[in-house]
């Protein structure tokens, strides 16, 4: 993944971060939000754009377009650098395959532990049982 050309497909906007914060938040546009459009990448495979639909598919507009934002900082250029990681690290993750689960056997000394303890429980309620008198 080339990660230069990936930063060149994103697109930005900075608009006001909403709440509170006085008179510096209302003429200030500090928060950046990022757009990056998956059918008109050519950074990924067709496989990888599957792959990267099917993990964002919460995040990603009917467009199928992924929006995030950051307003983290009062910075505008902090918030950018912040939110390009932000997706850098979404996608890295969104292609890491998963291992396959190996099975394993239940050991012997487990289900030992079990029977017992069943056992020991079954013994303990018997015991609360008054005694048959023939």
């Amino acid at each position: 993944m080339d990660v230069e050309a990936l930063k060149s497909e994103l697109t930005y906007k900075a608009v006001r971060s909403s709440g509170s914060g006085g008179q510096h938040v209302n003429k200030v546009a500090s928060k950046v939000v990022l757009y990056f459009n998956f059918e008109a990448s050519s950074q990924f495979s067709d496989d990888e754009k599957e792959r990267l639909k099917q993990f964002f598919e919460n995040k990603l507009n009917k467009e199928g377009i992924l929006i995030l934002d950051s307003s983290e900082s009062r910075s505008q250029f902090r918030n950018k650098a912040i939110v390009t990681q932000k997706f850098l690290d979404l996608v890295t993750e969104g292609l890491k395959e998963d291992k396959e689960r190996k099975p394993t056997k239940v050991p012997k000394a487990v289900k030992r532990k079990r029977l017992e303890t069943k056992r020991k429980t079954s013994e303990k309620k018997a015991n609360r049982k008054p005694p048959k008198i023939d």
